[in-house]
């Protein structure tokens, strides 16, 4: 919580989403808050609300609890152009301190990574090695036009300081989910009901495909959920291949609508990016070595 003079605190970054001066943070950085005080580069402190927040993106969006003139939004980019060497510049208040420019290159892309307060991924995730520290979270990632690609979200160290690994939720997420989080204060996602993983060499032969197979192998399907009533099956027994177990007997996923599906992060990219709760999508599965189609009504993912 952020209490107004003493207890604990706790500080992050931002940046202007709209016309209305609303901020888009990072959801981690608000919290429970009580108290939220936006200050802008010319020291100007205003006083916020939080509209809402999405634990399992990790944003959240803030209203300004008075007008001000002459704020400019920034501009959005695309995350879908994002290519691996591109310049990164992330603006923030690393350590506390604010308004901090550093820059690197885009390290990676189509990372996956767990939001720190949800049992669901975010997928297509920015890496970088612009340096990224508590207090960077929350504000923009920026390419080199100075339009925002992500949103500057986790880092791995063992230091509590930059190893030169940061993430940032990519911007197209951020243009899906922040639009509901001013009107509803909440994002809702269509939800498949199922556990599995990426099929490779070693399954692909464990359960007698070729060895080139790719696609995503169910390994569990939730009780009532859609994928369980849509006929979807997990796996039904294990075998032991070079010493690991490996399930066989699930319907691996190689499609959905015509999409190619090569593991289970392109099912989370599909369902976020191109899935609706009560949306009905065509699922391309092997099954016993045979390719059959088969519609899956999407849900609404649980809050937990």
């Amino acid at each position: 919580r952020l209490p107004e003079d003493f207890g604990q605190r706790g500080e992050g970054s931002g940046f202007v989403w709209d016309n209305q001066g609303r901020i888009v943070t990072n959801q981690h950085v608000v919290g429970e808050a009580d108290t939220v005080t936006v200050i802008f580069s010319d020291r100007t402190q205003v006083r916020a609300k939080v509209l809402g927040g999405d634990s399992d993106s990790d944003l959240a969006v803030l209203e300004l609890n008075q007008s001000m003139d002459g704020l400019v939004p920034i501009d959005l980019g695309d995350s879908n152009d994002v290519l691996v060497g591109q310049l990164a510049v992330a603006i923030g208040a690393p350590f506390g301190q604010n308004f901090t420019m550093t820059s690197g290159i885009v390290s990676a892309v189509g990372r996956t990574i767990r939001s720190s307060s949800s049992n669901f991924s975010v997928p297509e995730v920015i890496q970088t090695d612009a340096p990224i520290n508590p207090g960077n979270s929350g504000g923009p990632l920026l390419n080199r036009k100075g339009q925002v690609i992500g949103i500057n979200s986790q880092i791995i160290t063992t230091s509590n300081s930059s190893a030169g690994i940061g993430f940032a939720v990519p911007v197209n997420i951020a243009k899906k989910v922040v639009p509901d989080l001013i009107l509803y204060g909440k994002h809702e996602y269509a939800w498949l009901g199922v556990e599995g993983f990426a099929v490779g060499t070693v399954v692909a032969e464990a359960v007698g495909l070729d060895r080139d197979t790719r696609g995503a192998f169910i390994s569990g399907v939730v009780e009532g959920g859609p994928a369980e009533k849509a006929g979807l099956r997990g796996s039904s027994g294990e075998t032991e291949i070079e010493g690991s177990i490996i399930p066989i007997g699930g319907d691996i996923i190689v499609e959905i609508n015509g999409r190619k599906i090569s593991g289970v992060d392109d099912v989370v990219s599909y369902l976020i990016n191109e899935g609706e709760p009560g949306g009905t999508h065509i699922f391309t599965v092997i099954r016993d070595k045979e390719l059959m189609d088969g519609s899956v009504t999407l849900g609404t993912r649980p809050s937990r």
